[in-house]
C-alpha cells in the first residue's frame, strides 16, 4: 500500500504519451487466450489490471510473457484449469470475461464474483443471462459461480435490457467460437469494444456491427489463430491529463490522443471555455481564462463517460457559477466529493428530478439502497491541502488532481491499490509535468 504526498499550487506543463487503453488491454489478453498459437499485443500499459490478468492466464496454463517494451505474448494451447483464482475476482471486475474462454475450451468455468472499483451495485446478471442464452448452465457456489456447457455453446439472439460495456465483451468472447450465429441487440458502442472486435477478426473471427443500429452479429467459427495487434490509446488517461492541464491553469500535450474518441468531452469543453487543439501529434489542452459552469449527465457511449465525471466535477470547482452533475451510469460514483469538501470545495449531493428514471439510469431501478445521484458544485472555490483516502480508480486520479490544484500539502492514502490499476507510473509522469508529488 502506498501513499502520495502532494504539494500543490504548480501548473502542469509539458507532454505526455498515452499508453494502451486500460479498458481494452487486459481484455484483449483474455481474447488472445481463445486462439491456437501465439498472439502478440503491442502498446500494453504497465498497470495493475494487466498484471492481474497476466497472473490469471498463467494460472490457467497459458504461456504468457513480456519479451519487449510494452508487449505481451500469449499462447493458450495448453490450458489445463477451468477455475479462475480468487485473487483475480477480488482485484478485477473482468472475471466473467474468462467464462467464454473456459466454456469454449474446457466446457466448464468456475469464476469468483467480480471486484474492481467500489462504484456501488454493478450487477453481472446481464452478462449471465446472455451466457445462458448461448447454452451455459449457471450454478451458484460458495466462492462465486460454476458454469457448464457440456454440449458446447450455440448461437442465440440476446437483447441487453440496459447498455453493458463488459457484458457485450463477455458475449463476444463466448459467441465467437459458438455454433451458429449470434446477434446482440442494445450492445455497447464503446471504441474499446470495436478494438476487441478488430482483434478477434484478425484471429479469424467473423464479427460485424450491423449498420445504423446498436446490434452486433457474430458468426461462430471452429477455431481462432494467433495475431498481432496494437492496443488503442487510453482515452480515460487522455481526459485525466486534459482536466489536469486546465484545472491547474497549465498546458499539456497529450500525444496519440484520438479526437474521435473524445468528442463528448471536447463539446463540453467548448461550453465551459476550456481550450484544446487537434494536430498530427494528438491533442493539446490548456487554460486560458476562468471556466464557465455547466450542467452534465453521464450516459453510455456516445455520451459523456462515467469515468470522466469525477475529473470533470473536480475541474468545475474552479469554474464560475453553479454546475449540476448527474451520475446516471453508476449508482455510487459521487463518494469522492466528500474528500473534495474536506479541501474546501462547495459540493452538495442531492436527488435530481429525472424524467423516466427506469430508462435514464443505467443501474437497477429502483435501487435497494439509496444513493445520491447528483452533485451541485459552486465555484470557483480555493482548495487547501488535506489528508485524503482514495475511493476508487478515477476518484484516486481526481484527488491527486485536486491536491495539485490546492494550496499546501495533501496526503493521499490507499493510492497504490486503486490508482496503479489504471495508471502506469502515475507519480513519475506527473513529476515530469512539474507536479510536486512523492510516493511514500
Amino acid at each position: 500500500m502506498a501513499t502520495f504526498k502532494v504539494t500543490g499550487g504548480t501548473p502542469l506543463k509539458g507532454s505526455i504519451r498515452l499508453g494502451g487503453a486500460k479498458n481494452a488491454s487486459f481484455k484483449l489478453m483474455i481474447a488472445a487466450a481463445l486462439g491456437e498459437g501465439e498472439s502478440r499485443l503491442l502498446n500494453m500499459s504497465k498497470i495493475g489490471d494487466v498484471d492481474t490478468t497476466f497472473k490469471t492466464l498463467d494460472s490457467l496454463g497459458a504461456k504468457v510473457s513480456r519479451p519487449g517494451d510494452n508487449t505481451v505474448y500469449i499462447a493458450s494451447n495448453g490450458l489445463n484449469a477451468d477455475s479462475i483464482p480468487q485473487f483475480s475476482g477480488e482485484k478485477s471486475r473482468a472475471s466473467t470475461l474468462f467464462a467464454g474462454i473456459l466454456l469454449n475450451k474446457m466446457g466448464r468455468a468456475v469464476i469468483p464474483l467480480p471486484g474492481g472499483c467500489a462504484l456501488g451495485a454493478r450487477p453481472i446478471g446481464r452478462h449471465l443471462e446472455g451466457l445462458e442464452a448461448l447454452g451455459a448452465k449457471i450454478i451458484p457456489n460458495k466462492i462465486g459461480l460454476e458454469m457448464i456447457a457440456p454440449d458446447g455453446l450455440h448461437g442465440a439472439t440476446y437483447t441487453f435490457p440496459k447498455k453493458s460495456h463488459t457484458g457485450t465483451e463477455s458475449l463476444l468472447l463466448a459467441a465467437v467460437l459458438a455454433r451458429g450465429e449470434t446477434v446482440i441487440h442494445n450492445a455497447g458502442l464503446e471504441p474499446e469494444i470495436d478494438d476487441m472486435i478488430a482483434f478477434l477478426n484478425k484471429m479469424g473471427g467473423k464479427i460485424a456491427r450491423i449498420p445504423d443500429s446498436d446490434s452486433i452479429k457474430i458468426t461462430g467459427v471452429t477455431k481462432l489463430h494467433g495475431a498481432t495487434h496494437k492496443v488503442m490509446p487510453d482515452r480515460n488517461e487522455a481526459i485525466s491529463y486534459a482536466c489536469m492541464a486546465i484545472a491547474t491553469k497549465g498546458d499539456i500535450i497529450v500525444e496519440n490522443a484520438c479526437p474521435d474518441h473524445l468528442t463528448a468531452f471536447t463539446s463540453k469543453l467548448d461550453e465551459v471555455g476550456g481550450k484544446y487543439e487537434i494536430a498530427d501529434y494528438g491533442m493539446r489542452f490548456w487554460y486560458e481564462k476562468t471556466l464557465r459552469a455547466a450542467d452534465l449527465i453521464t450516459t453510455p457511449e456516445p455520451g459523456f463517460m462515467t469515468d470522466w465525471q469525477p475529473l470533470w466535477t473536480t475541474m468545475m470547482t474552479q469554474a464560475e457559477g453553479e454546475s449540476n452533475i448527474i451520475e446516471a451510469v453508476h449508482n455510487n460514483r459521487l463518494i469522492f466529493t466528500e474528500e473534495l469538501n474536506k479541501m474546501g470545495a462547495n459540493i452538495k449531493l442531492y436527488d435530481p428530478e429525472v424524467d423516466n428514471p427506469e430508462e435514464t439510469y443505467q443501474f437497477e431501478w429502483p435501487e435497494p439502497l439509496h444513493n445520491y445521484h447528483a452533485a451541485r458544485v459552486m465555484g470557483p472555490t480555493p482548495l487547501k491541502g488535506a489528508r485524503l483516502t482514495v475511493p476508487d480508480l478515477r476518484g484516486g486520479a481526481t484527488l491527486v488532481m485536486a491536491a495539485i490544484i490546492a494550496d499546501g500539502e495533501s496526503i493521499i492514502d490507499d493510492a497504490k491499490d486503486e490508482i496503479d490499476r489504471g495508471y502506469a507510473d502515475f507519480d513519475d509522469r506527473l513529476r515530469n509535468l512539474s507536479a510536486n508529488i512523492e510516493r511514500v
